[in-house]
């Protein structure tokens, strides 16, 4: 999913992402352009996949 994509679907995303991993908050999925490494760092250590294993979950919403 290319970034320009992903901005214009996040909220719709990011609540599929919540229902997925239930202990993800506000917080944990904000994305707001420049946070978006940020964030994906955060995914990362939370739940303990790679980058590409998040990016897989999130093209597959």
């Amino acid at each position: 999913m290319q970034k320009k994509d992903l901005k214009e679907t996040w909220e719709e995303q990011k609540e599929h992402l919540k229902q997925k991993f239930a202990a993800l908050t506000n917080t944990d999925v904000l994305f707001l352009g420049v946070k978006e490494e940020e964030m994906i760092t955060k995914l990362q250590v939370q739940f303990g996949k790679t980058r590409q294993e998040l990016q897989q979950i999130i093209n597959a919403l």
